[in-house]
């Protein structure tokens, strides 16, 4: 039976007289180069903000001005912790300009939440695509090799004698079908969950700097 799949010819397999099992094959390719895509380019975002947002850190701990972060601010504009602090500092710079003092920290903090909001938004923006993927594409495969099953019985019924090749292209169908669908879930559904913890333990990482931000603006208005 295997050697039999394997001498199948490609035009076989992907006939577009079948017009069920090359839609289902050809669905699961596309799902799966979608799948692909929004893995490289999730995975190079998220490595991009995790160097940036270690970088603009370091220059946060040792600057002592807010001139001083602001510059570094442009030097690391990818991380968003940069975000978050543009966020905390425009409410920072209304409330300080003319009375170098600050009235309303709570504002400050609201402010710096709707930062980290928009920022986990934005590297969860796509997620949702990994997560259909991941949970569709196996009864997508499935119903594939049912249709295959299907085909191979009928192609029996009509055949004056039993052989593998009466059968063999309904099976082939049906087996690759399956495959398929594990083929374009199973990356999707691990990238998710990879790739999903990434971006939480930024969002970890843009409450503690939340933190940080206050107490350099208590240092600053009050020390």
């Amino acid at each position: 039976m295997i050697a039999f799949l394997l001498q199948l010819k490609l035009s076989e397999l992907f006939d577009p007289t079948k017009p069920v099992s090359f839609s289902v094959l050809l669905l699961l390719i596309l799902a799966s180069l979608l799948s692909w895509s929004i893995i490289f380019t999730k995975w190079n975002v998220i490595q991009r903000a995790l160097a940036a947002n270690r970088g603009f850190l370091r220059v946060f701990r040792k600057a002592n001005t807010f001139d001083a972060l602001t510059a570094a601010a442009e030097q690391f504009a990818a991380a968003p912790m940069v975000a978050v602090f543009d966020f905390g500092y425009a409410e920072v710079e209304r409330q300080a300009r003319g009375r170098n003092q600050i009235r309303n920290k709570p504002m400050i903090e609201r402010n710096l939440q709707l930062g980290i909001s928009e920022e986990i938004q934005k590297l969860e923006r796509n997620m949702n695509w990994l997560a259909t993927i991941a949970s569709v594409t196996p009864f997508i495969g499935l119903f594939g090799t049912v249709w295959g099953i299907i085909d191979a019985f009928q192609a029996l019924s009509l055949s004056a004698s039993v052989s593998l090749r009466t059968v063999g292209p309904g099976i082939a169908d049906a087996l690759i079908a399956t495959g398929a669908g594990l083929a374009a879930a199973i990356p999707a559904a691990v990238a998710y969950n990879y790739l999903g913890a990434q971006i939480k333990e930024i969002g970890n990482r843009l409450e503690d700097f939340s933190l940080e931000f206050m107490n350099f603006v208590e240092r600053t208005f009050e020390g």
